[in-house]
């Protein structure tokens, strides 16, 4: 494989660990700067994701179209640069204030993902796209899995020493970048910047208008809400539900960060070639409501360690949608197309943690009606299956 290629994937990896060595420890860092309970630490966490949505959302077009028109390097190690420098003052932060402050400096140098992918599909044949995004996505899984393991051990040692960790490998993956990474924006594709393609409104508009787009960026949006019930109330449904501490929590999402490197790295392909690209989306999407169901009633922690692997065949769905969209953009589009995707996915993540903590909180607190706190899960699916309906309703030779 070569080094560009090992560094698109590596960067894709250390984006994942940053989230997961983090997430392990969240509920005790708010908790010991806030002086709250469980309940209210879901509340702020779910406050801080948002934020971080909202600044991917804001930026994440005006990102691509600065790839497009100076290059995809720049952009990707300047991001993995100022992306050190937040965990470092995310590790020094003893107020809520700085976390916030973190969170949106974060989602602005959040580019690291949407342009590896634009990345990808600058050296992908067509027909190549939605399996080199499955690997994108394999890679993911494998930071997700080593993100939440790391976290947890590293929290033995304190809640700020994740944060540090984040901090030393965005720097050393900068410097590897630095020295291996060439640029794929040639003259023949490059784009003129424009403000009015620069922003969310404006890059929306001229995607959505590319031809079967429309109704998967809507896809996208909702089933994004709904996938976001993991990263948003997995650590505090397993503190509540199992009495997990950050252990278990680091071990829990390890083991779904497997599933989903092995799904995307060696199911999508073998899927799309079998099942078609929208028989792949509808297939992940059913995987995803059945588990979905299950947890949102599992009793057992042994059980809902069991199903977790189980649940990560639903993200064949992904790469997929995206190998569909990109297929559909122009070469010199696909910065644009990943920003645009890149926003979808941040007004998803705006609305998910919003929705799924304070489903959980509902359920949860002290005095609640009924208590359920698998209620988010049951929420999730119920979207995933208006994503079906949507899918169904699309008329095949839009979806595919």
């Amino acid at each position: 494989m070569r080094l560009p290629v090992v560094f698109i994937l590596v960067t894709v990896v250390i984006d994942a660990m940053g989230i997961g060595l983090i997430l392990p420890v969240m509920p005790d860092l708010i908790q010991s700067i806030e002086g709250a309970g469980v309940a209210r630490a879901a509340l702020w966490g779910g406050m801080l994701a948002s934020i971080f949505a909202v600044m991917q959302f804001l930026f994440g077009p005006l990102l691509g179209a600065l790839s497009d028109r100076w290059g995809r390097r720049p952009v990707l190690l300047v991001a993995l640069a100022v992306m050190a420098l937040d965990y470092v003052l995310m590790a020094v932060a003893h107020t809520m204030a700085l976390l916030v402050i973190g969170r949106i400096i974060g989602g602005i140098t959040a580019a690291t993902q949407s342009t590896a992918g634009a990345y990808m599909a600058d050296i992908s044949k067509p027909e190549e796209k939605a399996a080199n995004f499955g690997l994108i996505g394999a890679a993911f899984g494998v930071g997700f899995v080593l993100g939440p393991l790391i976290g947890g051990l590293l929290a033995e040692f304190g809640t700020r020493a994740p944060f540090y960790a984040a901090a030393v490998l965005a720097g050393l993956n900068f410097v590897f970048g630095y020295f291996v990474l060439p640029e794929t924006v040639t003259d023949r594709i490059r784009r003129p910047f424009s403000w009015r393609r620069a922003n969310p409104v404006g890059a929306f508009r001229h995607i959505g208008a590319l031809p079967g787009v429309g109704r998967l960026l809507v896809v996208i949006f909702v089933y994004g809400v709904a996938f976001y019930v993991y990263p948003a109330v997995w650590a505090y449904f397993g503190t509540e539900r199992f009495g997990w501490g950050p252990g278990m929590v680091g071990l829990s999402l390890g083991l779904f960060g497997i599933g989903i490197a092995v799904v995307q790295g060696f199911l999508v392909g073998p899927a799309i070639r079998r099942f078609g690209e929208r028989g792949t989306v509808l297939l992940g999407l059913g995987v995803d409501i059945a588990a979905f169901v299950a947890l949102g009633f599992v009793s057992n922690g042994w059980i809902a360690l069991a199903l977790t692997p189980l649940t990560a065949i639903g993200s064949i769905a992904g790469p997929a949608l995206q190998g569909i969209m990109s297929r559909r953009a122009a070469d010199n589009q696909q910065g644009e197309l990943q920003g645009v995707l890149t926003s979808t996915h941040a007004v998803a993540t705006i609305i998910g943690p919003l929705a799924m903590t304070q489903t959980f909180y509902a359920f949860t607190v002290p005095g609640a009606a009924i208590y359920l706190p698998g209620a988010p899960f049951l929420l999730a699916a119920g979207l995933t299956l208006i994503c079906v309906a949507i899918v169904l309703a699309t008329p095949r030779a839009r979806a595919a």
